[in-house]
């Protein structure tokens, strides 16, 4: 798996470590890449990002949907849409004349 941000592009670094008889060995220090599902131009990607870029909040997380909220929006989508129409106004200059 590549170890590089979608983000700011923050890439592996190499150097070496060294014991405490300064022997030397290769080592690798890897950026700390999430995989998270995030809206990019209004879709849901995933993208693997590091975690200095989602902490600076520079990745628009997608928002997981609910299924007990999702169920109440279409339930107020559905009452909504069969409403009766607005009562008249309550200003008497606005109601239309009676007859007496």
């Amino acid at each position: 798996m590549s170890q590089i941000c979608d983000v700011c592009g923050k890439t592996p670094q190499f150097g070496k470590s060294i014991s405490h008889s300064h022997r030397r060995s290769s080592r690798r220090w890897s950026p700390n890449i999430q995989s998270v599902k995030a809206s990019v131009k209004g879709a849901t990607k995933r993208l693997k990002v590091c975690t200095s870029c989602i902490k600076a909040g520079k990745v628009n997380r997608a928002v997981k949907d609910n299924p007990v909220l999702r169920a109440e929006r279409v339930q107020k989508a559905k009452e909504s849409s069969t409403k009766t129409p607005a009562p008249a106004s309550k200003n008497p200059s606005e109601q239309a004349p009676t007859a007496v």
